[in-house]
């Protein structure tokens, strides 16, 4: 019995001393961090990620010129993200932003011209907004919508007003990732003529003033590209509203 507790005691003692050593040893050492840092980050697939955002956003843009009224093939709209990234790829870095610009024409109005333009990611000063201007000056254009990757300094927006002399739509890439439009509740719209809204006047014998607004700076009048004075038709139909129209002049 006194041989157990003693083989105990000894026991007892070796794990303790092995505990104070392990206390006592030095923490262990994370050199190694950035490199496992830089294994991860190289399962990303960060140009993936680009190609991506710059497909959503193209092909959203591109559905706005078709709701616009403009002449957008349809091969265009269809084409799937691997195939973007194949046909967006193969052109030089340097050279791959303006390949996603795309020119088109009014359906109703050949003379009625249109162009997408991305910029840069780097934020957009007023040099890179005279530097668009330069490219698409001799195209006659009517409408211009710029997509932006990064930020842009309050002059530069105030310059696009000075220099273009036509309507210039800009969105930020984020705004344009998804298109609101196809949102399940949202309400059908559709823009009404000049003859149409004279109708609509006269039948409920009102003005402009008189009829719901709507801010020139709403997300819906900017996917239109809607200006002042124009009147939007609300259809809406689905199981969550009651099914009913409404209209409403940007102002």
């Amino acid at each position: 019995m006194n041989q157990f507790i003693a083989s105990q005691n000894s026991s007892l003692t070796m794990n303790s001393a092995e505990s104070s050593a392990a206390s006592n040893a030095a923490p262990p050492h994370y050199d190694d961090a950035p490199g496992v840092a830089g294994c991860i980050s190289s399962m990303v697939d960060f140009s993936g990620v680009e190609s991506q955002r710059l497909f959503l956003a193209r092909r959203t843009a591109l559905e706005m010129l078709r709701d616009r009224g403009y002449c957008v093939p349809e091969a265009e709209l269809a084409r799937t993200l691997p195939e973007f990234r194949a046909w967006w790829s193969e052109m030089p870095e340097i050279e791959r932003l303006e390949r996603l610009s795309f020119s088109t024409t009014l359906a109703s109005d050949p003379s009625n011209k249109a162009q997408i333009v991305f910029c840069p990611p780097e934020p957009v000063k007023i040099a890179a907004i005279r530097e668009v201007y330069g490219r698409i000056k001799e195209k006659n254009l009517s409408c211009l919508i710029l997509i932006l990757q990064g930020k842009i300094t309050s002059r530069a927006r105030e310059s696009i007003k000075e220099i273009f002399k036509f309507k210039v739509d800009v969105f930020q890439i984020t705004e344009l990732l998804v298109n609101m439009t196809n949102h399940v509740l949202k309400p059908k719209h559709e823009v009404l003529t000049a003859e149409e809204k004279t109708k609509l006047l006269k039948e409920y014998n009102v003005v402009d003033s008189q009829l719901p607004r709507m801010l020139e700076t709403d997300a819906v009048a900017r996917y239109y590209g809607l200006s002042k004075g124009t009147v939007v038709k609300f259809t809406y139909d689905n199981e969550l509203t009651v099914d009913h129209v409404s209209y409403r002049c940007i102002f």
